[in-house]
């Protein structure tokens, strides 16, 4: 299966796969809403910890980049016996999405981009954000007094397009992982293992896999025009923009989230 094991919440049971990918910083946990949603409506949702991340297994040594993760999403989704699937990735997982989607177009039946990072854009800005918060707090978090709070609290904020969605206790539950000095190195090497070369030069004019791309247009972290670049450079794809919705669409939205991917999946078009 890879370097370790992942971690994957199933919803629902007999129906269409469809199999949910979250970004950096975040876990299956940020699925907890559209699995169930997902069931309702007769499909079945596989919600997949990235490797590293969530409750998934850390190997010391393994490479948690995007080309990685693709591999580590397709062995994990043939051990779910998953021969071909929806696959709806959020930031982080929209770039995973996208690269078993160019390397096995075969196992990918559909494409849904939820504020997607591709082309030179990875690692984004959020990401250097938890990069360059490393310099700021070295010491404090080289002892672990911190945790990783500082950097990747300003990360999950800006999420969102309002406090209201990433309370407190929401963030409590995303840092969970990364509690003391061993967590936040690890959160770092979650970081420094992204590389632009890893998405820069996808073929996407040559991935004639139906996708939707959903743009909540307050994204602080990228630029709103990015969501064109992708959706012109991929010949089947849809875009729907979300105004006043930041990143975390299943946070802030999840209710239009699922009336759009269930659409877009059961309609068989992205007219």
């Amino acid at each position: 299966m890879g370097p370790g094991s992942v971690h994957v919440e199933r919803y629902g049971q007999g129906g269409p796969a469809i199999v949910l990918l979250h970004g950096f910083g975040t876990s299956t946990f940020l699925w907890r809403e559209i699995g169930p949603a997902i069931a309702l409506r007769k499909h079945t949702a596989f919600a997949i910890d990235l490797l590293g991340y969530g409750e998934s297994d850390r190997p010391f040594d393994a490479d948690f980049g995007v080309a990685a993760q693709a591999e580590y999403v397709d062995r994990a989704m043939a051990g779910l016996r998953i021969a071909r699937a929806t696959l709806v990735g959020v930031d982080l997982g929209g770039s995973v999405a996208l690269r078993l989607a160019a390397a096995r177009p075969e196992r990918v039946q559909r494409l849904v981009l939820v504020n997607p990072v591709a082309f030179d854009e990875l690692p984004g800005s959020d990401v250097r954000s938890v990069q360059r918060g490393t310099a700021r707090f070295a010491v404090r978090v080289a002892r672990g007094m911190l945790g990783a709070a500082p950097l990747l609290v300003p990360l999950l904020e800006g999420s969102v397009s309002d406090p209201r969605y990433m309370p407190p206790r929401l963030v409590a539950r995303y840092l969970a992982p990364y509690v003391g000095s061993d967590g936040v190195s690890h959160l770092l090497s979650l970081a420094r293992s992204l590389k632009t070369e890893d998405v820069e030069e996808l073929p996407l004019s040559d991935l004639h896999t139906p996708t939707l791309v959903i743009w909540g247009d307050s994204d602080r972290w990228l630029e709103p025009a990015h969501a064109d670049r992708i959706a012109a450079a991929m010949p089947v794809c849809r875009l729907v923009r979300l105004p006043n919705t930041g990143r975390l669409v299943p946070e802030e939205d999840p209710e239009r989230l699922v009336t759009l991917l269930m659409n877009f999946v059961d309609g068989n078009s992205v007219a």
